[in-house]
């Protein structure tokens, strides 16, 4: 098993032409681009993070792929609406190592709940173990069933477990 690959990733949440997708915490914007591209010209991903040179760089490989299906939206999701996406709007969220890095996983997961639409899906992938220095350190890894139970408490259906790298998690999980 290979270290986190977003594009193999993105595969296995099954995204379809015309899509809306939002990716919380879009840092680097490698899933951004990768559901960009799955979603197609139809299709709209949402790049939504707190940092506004992450978007900018973003908004410039979009660009250098002519990626015109490609939104930023600088938001805040550790506060209630931050992701500042309308209610019900979206097919699709990505988080992707993002829940460790929050202090409140709750507010975060509110929001995934809030935006999706009914029957929509939440790929989520996140750290397993700390890696030589990279990713988390161990008292910051959210445990896998931790993060389930969080998503069930709020009434998702769990799918499927994906292979989401050597050193991660990743599970699919559908609003009712």
């Amino acid at each position: 098993m290979s270290f986190s690959d977003p594009e193999k990733n993105i595969r296995q949440l099954e995204l379809e032409p015309g899509m809306t997708v939002a990716d919380f915490g879009a840092g680097s914007g490698f899933y951004t681009i990768n559901a960009a591209q799955e979603v197609g010209r139809e299709g709209k991903v949402y790049a939504v993070d707190v940092q506004k040179e992450l978007l900018s760089r973003i908004q410039q490989t979009a660009r250098a792929q002519e990626l015109s299906n490609v939104e930023l939206a600088w938001g805040d999701l550790e506060k209630p609406g931050g992701s500042t996406l309308r209610d019900s709007s979206v097919d699709a969220v990505i988080l992707s190592n993002i829940l460790f890095q929050v202090e409140d996983q709750e507010v975060v997961l509110d929001e995934v709940k809030r935006v999706l639409k009914s029957g929509g899906r939440v790929l989520v992938i996140d750290w397993s173990d700390s890696f030589g220095g990279l990713g988390p350190q161990e008292k910051d890894i959210i445990p896998e069933h931790e993060v389930r139970k969080m998503f069930e408490d709020r009434g998702f259906n769990m799918g499927r477990s994906i292979l989401a790298g050597a050193h991660h998690y990743g599970f699919v999980a559908f609003k009712q």
